[in-house]
């Protein structure tokens, strides 16, 4: 139990703050599109990252030092036509969320490709996720616990935040907070792209 605990607190201490991914997983909510998908490509997506860290690969990615380059800048460029895209639709403006008419315009297969995208083009979820988790759950004879923890707080998180979103619809229903969120995401992307562009 004390090792699960260690990886369910490490795990939801990760993930929790303010990223791309959690982002998308926020809006998708708040719109009501294609939920349920999307916080299982993220769980499971985590889950696999996780398993990972926890069985070595870690080691792997620490001898490979052109591997995280190479996801480095594949990630900021994602991120940076992401961002421009968000910001784009927070100039425009326009959009509210109405309860007798939800939204649900998005194709599936372009929501799970972003969510995709934002998972693994990002480098920090190889650092934290596989690397930081993995070195951390050596320390704990029962690594699989540790491992189960940290998905299990992953797991919760995501399904949190996406079926959680819709308890701020109301806020949601003026085009001015869509407008704000899109400008916040917008500019949270841009950030993260940088300060991966200059290590």
């Amino acid at each position: 139990m004390q090792a699960a605990a260690a990886g369910f607190a490490l795990g939801l201490s990760l993930i929790v703050a303010i990223g791309a991914q959690n982002a998308f997983v926020l809006r998708q909510g708040l719109r009501r599109e294609h939920v349920l998908p999307v916080v299982l490509v993220c769980a499971l997506s985590d889950a696999v990252l996780i398993a990972a860290g926890v069985a070595g690969f870690g080691l792997l990615a620490s001898r490979l030092p052109e591997l995280e380059i190479v996801m480095r800048w594949l990630g900021a460029g994602f991120l940076t036509w992401y961002g421009a895209r968000t910001l784009r639709a927070a100039w425009r403006g326009g959009e509210a969320l109405r309860a007798e008419q939800a939204p649900d315009n998005g194709s599936l297969r372009r929501a799970v490709l972003t969510c995709l995208a934002l998972t693994w083009l990002n480098p920090h979820v190889y650092l934290d996720t596989v690397m930081l988790l993995g070195a951390i759950s050596a320390q704990y004879d029962s690594r699989l616990h540790f491992g189960l923890g940290a998905v299990t707080a992953s797991v919760l998180f995501f399904f949190a935040l996406g079926f959680g979103a819709r308890l701020l619809a109301p806020v949601f229903a003026r085009p001015v907070a869509w407008r704000v969120l899109d400008l916040v995401i917008g500019l949270t992307m841009w950030l993260i792209a940088a300060k991966l562009l200059l290590g």
